[in-house]
């Protein structure tokens, strides 16, 4: 029975890290698939309103989530405990869409990104107020030198990036209280619900618009990357889901840091665009603090450690 009593531990642990590699590769795809999505958006919107690329990427997405999840093979899944919250939640998502496709007709791939990376730090500095999970002085120091990164990435009033970067700023704003939003609604609905509802807002926002904003696209790859950019960001979304019920978010968070790869990666073969010194040394900074609030994070939640937690 001693041989039995050692060896369960160990394969529960090597379970886990089975889960967690699984989980990992999920949450490296999901980004991947999210890079093209962007790559995909930037095409489009040198030939067409940004914003009829936003409703195609919701009605496909849309469709696509109806299919893996219905009210047929999920029971009670339009059922929701916080209908405003929800519908809230959808349309910070929409606005931060919105308003990222429009930066990326203007913005390199890689820009647009780097200032995408702010969102864990606005996440963590509105924590405080929001949910009372106040930020201690070395973490506000890191949400501080994240920011100066930003700065150094946008380059304001000194001739630095095009003007459109403040819409890509306007958009972090909105992912990041998206991100609390959901973060308040996982205690209440699940996933599939909340995936259902930022769906729905998002083409029931739009389709009014079509009459004003549709032009029929002129070549067959543009039909195609209309239905693609809809694959894309439904699919995206089915793997974070996935990953995150495999593994804690701490974890899998530093990974999305992997984007700036496939963004350099993308914007350089599709677009021969390669961003200037100054964008690569603003997303350094903004990467390295943000992978330190996640360090931090991580250390808040050990157990021994919980006591001094207001020390960070």
């Amino acid at each position: 029975m001693a041989k039995l009593d050692v060896s369960l531990p160990t394969e529960a642990s090597s379970e886990a890290g089975r889960k967690r590699l699984v989980a990992i590769g999920l949450m490296c795809a999901a980004v991947l698939l999210f890079s093209m999505l962007d790559a995909s958006a930037k095409w489009l919107g040198q030939s067409m309103n940004p914003l009829q690329v936003v409703f195609a990427r919701y009605a496909g997405s849309m469709i696509l989530v109806l299919v893996l999840i219905n009210p047929w093979s999920h029971p009670g899944v339009l059922r929701t405990k916080r209908p405003w919250l929800q519908w809230g939640r959808s349309l910070l998502l929409l606005g931060s869409t919105a308003l990222n496709f429009v930066a990326l007709r203007y913005l390199q791939l890689a820009e647009s990104v780097s200032i995408m990376f702010a969102t864990p730090l606005l996440v963590a500095l509105a924590s405080g107020p929001l949910l009372g999970e106040w930020p201690g002085p070395r973490r506000l120091a890191a949400i501080g030198v994240g920011f100066i990164g930003v700065l150094v990435v946008t380059r304001p009033g000194i001739g630095g990036m095009h003007p459109a970067a403040l819409l890509s700023v306007l958009g972090c704003f909105c992912y990041a209280f998206y991100a609390l939003s959901t973060r308040v609604l996982s205690g209440h609905d699940s996933s599939e619900t909340t995936m259902i509802y930022s769906g729905a807002a998002g083409t029931l926002a739009t389709i009014p618009l079509l009459p004003w904003i549709w032009e029929t696209p002129q070549t067959p790859l543009s039909w195609v990357l209309m239905l693609l950019v809809g694959a894309l960001g439904g699919f995206g979304h089915w793997l974070l889901i996935l990953a995150h019920r495999l593994a804690p978010a701490t974890v899998l968070a530093p990974f999305i840091y992997s984007q700036i790869v496939w963004m350099l990666l993308l914007g350089w073969l599709v677009f021969g665009q390669l961003p200037d010194r100054w964008t690569f040394a603003g997303a350094g900074i903004v990467i390295a603090s943000g992978l330190y609030l996640l360090y931090r994070e991580r250390v808040r939640h050990v157990p021994q450690e919980a006591a001094s937690a207001r020390l960070d």
